[in-house]
């Protein structure tokens, strides 16, 4: 488990994470939503020793992650995969975080096997494409078999097996009780895999719920029929106390009604329907629903419908952190400079 209480981190003026606080539960695929700015990757820093914390703090299985004897076994992470040194080749790369872990030797094939470089594992990295760097620092992150499980952006660069592919793996690691966190900004792709969604905007927390709960609250579902007797259709369900709404395709939309009960109405009164569909709400809507008042850069029209609530004042945008210490390979992992 992960647990954050109160973090928060400036850089100078800027507050890029302000107190934040919630847990990463074991058991399930836990998503990480925000735009850019919002101080994701700074949270996921912090995580992992890589930025500091101005103040609060965060836990990994009940310690702090500079306490883990051997983090690698612990927590794996992809934060940057291209961060890996590109004049070794798969295999040397994950030899050297096998040893610096005490990992055996035999888990660097075991895990190349899994992401599917086999082939390819005594080939220098600086020849991979985007999608094999991508397999490469996903298996970097599995190397110590760790419990918990951190993952940003990891399907950056995959085509579509290989997002199906990684959308599986976290589903099984999840099934098998490990912690899952993941933070993308591929809504359609988050959508089937997380099952619960952390949602942050300029540093805070929005939003701690399942990923069903997160839409439903934030975005419209509704049934839409289409009769040759709209009007006598619109006039039975008004008396039946529903609110409707006529579009201008001839459809009526009616919001919170089951279809079952729509259409035991239509054939009660001998209406003849030649459409009764539920039209639910996607988590992109939600998510831009959820954000609106938090996001740092809008194109012009590019953000449509109402905000929940009025925008909470933020800080300024985020420049992200001073250069810092290069890749720690001896803790398993790689990093990148905030710029999301």
């Amino acid at each position: 488990m992960i647990e954050l209480a109160d973090l928060t981190k400036h850089f100078g003026a800027t507050v890029a994470v302000d107190g934040l606080s919630f847990r990463v539960r074991p058991g399930v695929v836990t998503g990480f939503l925000g735009p850019n700015g919002a101080g994701k990757s700074t949270a996921m820093r912090m995580m992992l020793d890589l930025d500091l914390p101005t103040s609060g703090s965060v836990r990994i299985d009940g310690r702090h992650y500079r306490e883990l004897a051997e983090p690698l076994k612990y927590i794996g992470a992809l934060l940057e995969a291209q961060a890996m040194h590109g004049g070794r080749s798969a295999y040397n790369n994950l030899l050297c975080l096998a040893q610096a872990n005490r990992i055996p030797a035999s888990r660097v094939g075991e895990v190349l096997d899994i992401v599917g470089l086999t082939a390819v594992a005594r080939k220098k990295v600086k020849g991979f494409s985007l999608g094999m760097g991508q397999r490469l620092g996903i298996a970097a992150a599995l190397l110590g078999d760790p419990e918990i499980l951190l993952f940003d952006e990891p399907v950056n660069g995959l085509d579509p097996e290989g997002i199906h592919w990684i959308r599986n793996l976290m589903k099984q690691l999840a099934s098998e009780g490990r912690t899952i966190f993941v933070s993308s900004h591929l809504m359609s792709e988050m959508a089937l895999t997380a099952d619960h969604l952390i949602v942050i905007g300029q540093g805070r927390l929005l939003a701690d719920t399942s990923m069903a709960a997160f839409i439903q609250e934030n975005a419209r579902s509704y049934v839409r029929l289409r009769s040759p007797q709209r009007e006598r259709l619109r006039d039975v369900l008004r008396s039946e106390g529903f609110t409707v709404i006529e579009t201008d395709g001839g459809a009526l939309e009616v919001n919170g009604a089951a279809p079952e009960r729509l259409g035991e109405l239509a054939a009660g009164h001998r209406i003849v329907l030649h459409e009764l569909s539920v039209e639910r709400a996607s988590l992109e809507e939600a998510f831009m629903r959820m954000t609106a008042g938090a996001v740092e850069y809008h194109a012009h029209g590019a953000v449509e419908g109402p905000h929940p609530g009025p925008p909470r004042p933020g800080p300024p945008p985020h420049p992200g952190p001073p250069p810092g210490p290069g890749p720690r390979w001896g803790a398993g992992f790689t990093s990148r400079a905030e710029g999301e």
